[in-house]
């Protein structure tokens, strides 16, 4: 490709092409789960742009293409919620789930002073788990949604270092 991968953070003029990453990202997700009515697939673009008014969004880009991106808030207690972490699926497996984890973990942690992160996704969503894994997250709660679904709720302390990807 012979382009590397920036990350930034998201403007306004960003939210359709994340909006349109986020629904080819959690296609998989809702064929694992038999699920097409999850709201990363039903969120519409004035839901979206709120959010990234609202909170902290970090996209990656490739050239002038969003492969990436993820979102976070911070509650008055100071607890980070991580949410729509998304990789395009070609861009999968080489990294730039954790680079942009550990971004949007560091960009809440000095602008926003978060204490804590805190982040959720499916029970059989095994290469999530083992990535949130990898970076210090450990499991502190599971809640059941339906009889297919289970949401397993994961945190660390905001002091704990992340992963390196050299090691």
């Amino acid at each position: 490709m012979g382009m590397s991968v920036t990350i930034s953070a998201a403007t306004a003029d960003d939210a359709e092409q994340i909006l349109k990453l986020q629904y080819l990202c959690y296609q998989a997700e809702a064929e694992l789960y038999g699920d097409y009515s999850i709201e990363p697939l039903t969120q519409s673009l004035d839901d979206l742009r709120a959010e990234l008014s609202e909170g902290c969004v970090l996209v990656a880009w490739l050239g002038a293409e969003v492969v990436g991106s993820v979102r976070g808030v911070v509650d008055d207690k100071g607890t980070a919620a991580i949410a729509k972490l998304i990789v395009h699926p070609r861009m999968q497996r080489h990294g730039l789930g954790g680079r942009l984890l550990a971004a949007i973990e560091e960009r809440l942690s000095e602008e926003r002073a978060a204490k804590r992160y805190r982040l959720f996704t499916g029970h059989r969503s095994e290469g999530n788990l083992r990535l949130y894994r990898r970076y210090g997250y450990a499991q502190v709660g599971t809640e059941e949604v339906n009889r297919r679904l289970s949401l397993v709720t994961l945190e660390k302390d905001a002091t704990a270092t992340a992963y390196a990807a050299s090691a």
